[in-house]
Formats: structure tokens, C-alpha cells, sequence
């Protein structure tokens, strides 16, 4: 052996101890790419046209005209577009404003919660796992029709299928606006099928006016292509393991 040629070996054979296949690397990179898209894409929204961009009739305007897809409602409710909720000349009932669009923007539900008039607003949910756990997540807003007065406390009774729960009372102080705020509530699926409830409901000054933008129900069970990625990450790690054992062999053989 040349002289040198010993360190020459040492130092070759840990650079290509830490060195992974060009060809093994490229498949398993491909499949933590795979993972990631599909872990973008795989947690679906069990909730359609929850941004009610889909109708016969252009917002804002009632209900009944507006006639959102996969909705259902014979209350006094209104579909109402951006900016149009405090708009006097717009079709339906205006509140006072300023009025705030919703956090992600795009359409919203505004209801009268005053007793005896308010009905549900319903949509029929598919493709449920019974026993599985849902988290339901949505913005809520209360305000109050214009040249009405009085502090009104207002929420949404929600129900999926036999299961009901109350979103948190807003405060709505007289001729007045209580802002967007983000709502969850867990439910546990009963049917493959069930019916998903919302029901204004206000007291004191009237009409209480209970506004509703983007729900969103979602399983809380980790979805396949999390493991996917967790296997693309171990496939790393063993590649590289035996990447590094094989040319150790080598260096060994060719010494």
C-alpha cells in the first residue's frame, strides 16, 4: 500500500458512509412528497358549500331566493354577500353597522333569533364513520336590525344528528355589532348519514340578528397519509443505515 493511501482509505470511506444512493434517495424523497401532498389534500371538509358560493340566486338576498346549494332552511334568513349585511338598500333585513365581513371572506348566514321565529338551517352530512370523533369549526357574529334597539345576547344551538350543543353567547349591545368570532365544538358521529343543525337563537332587544360564516366539520383521526409520511422519514434512516453498512463492506474487501 502507498504510503498515505491507508488515510486516503479512511477519509473515502467516511464521506461515503454518510452518502445515501442517488437512486434509493430519489425514490424515497418521492415518496415523502407524495405524503405531504396527500396530507394537504386527505382531511376532508364533511360540510358543502360552506361558503355558500353556490345558489340559484345571487346574494344578498333571503334565503328562500337565494337558495343555496346542499342548504335547507324555512326561517327568516338571509344569504348576504361582502359588505352588504348594513347595506339599507340591499334585499332582506339590514343591520346596523359598520358590519364586518368574516375572516376568510366570501358569503355568509344571517338569521333572526327572535322566539318563535327562528328556524334551522340544515344540511345533510354523508360519508361518516360511526364512533368517529368531529371537531366542527365555524365564525359567528351577532348584530341587531337597523332602527331596533336594546342589548341582545345571542348564539347558535347546533346539532349533528341526536347530539346538540350551544356556541358561546355573544353580547350585543344596543345598536351595536359583536365581531367575528371562531367557534369548535366536538361531536361524535352516530350514522354514516346525519342531519347538521344550526338554529339562531337571540333574547332581549329585538331581532336579534345571529350571523354564521364558513363551517367546517373535520375528522380528529389522524389521516393514512400521516403514517406515510412517518414511513418515508424511517425508509430515510434505513437507507442511509444500509448505505453506509455496504460501503463500509467495500472499503473493507478492497483493503
Amino acid at each position: 500500500m502507498r504510503p498515505g493511501a491507508g488515510s486516503i482509505l479512511v477519509h473515502r470511506v467516511r464521506k461515503e458512509n454518510c452518502m445515501i444512493p442517488r437512486n434509493s434517495l430519489t425514490i424515497v424523497l418521492s415518496v415523502i412528497g407524495l405524503a405531504l401532498l396527500t396530507c394537504g389534500m386527505a382531511r376532508a371538509n364533511f360540510v358543502t358549500n360552506g361558503d355558500f358560493s353556490s345558489y340559484v340566486s345571487a346574494p344578498k338576498n333571503w334565503f328562500y331566493t337565494v337558495l343555496p346549494t346542499d342548504w335547507a332552511s324555512n326561517s327568516y334568513a338571509s344569504i348576504d354577500a361582502p359588505n352588504t349585511a348594513d347595506d339599507p338598500f340591499a334585499p332582506a333585513v339590514p343591520v346596523w353597522g359598520p358590519f364586518p365581513n368574516p375572516p376568510l371572506g366570501g358569503n355568509f348566514l344571517q338569521d333572526d333569533g327572535s322566539p318563535g321565529l327562528s328556524l334551522p338551517v340544515t344540511q345533510t352530512i354523508n360519508g361518516l364513520t360511526v364512533g368517529q370523533s368531529y371537531n366542527l369549526s365555524f365564525y359567528q357574529a351577532g348584530g341587531q336590525q337597523v332602527n331596533d334597539y336594546g342589548a341582545t345576547s345571542d348564539y347558535w344551538q347546533v346539532s349533528l344528528g341526536s347530539q346538540t350543543q350551544n356556541s358561546a353567547v355573544m353580547n350585543v349591545p344596543s345598536a351595536g355589532v359583536f365581531p367575528w368570532q371562531a367557534q369548535t365544538l366536538p361531536f361524535t358521529a352516530t350514522s354514516t348519514s346525519e342531519v347538521l343543525s344550526f338554529l339562531s337563537v337571540g333574547s332581549g332587544g329585538v331581532p336579534p340578528m345571529v350571523f354564521l360564516a364558513d363551517p367546517d366539520l373535520e375528522s380528529t383521526v389522524p389521516e393514512p397519509s400521516a403514517f406515510l409520511l412517518l414511513a418515508g422519514v424511517g425508509a430515510v434512516i434505513a437507507v442511509g443505515r444500509l448505505g453506509r453498512r455496504a460501503r463500509a463492506n467495500r472499503a473493507v474487501v478492497a483493503a
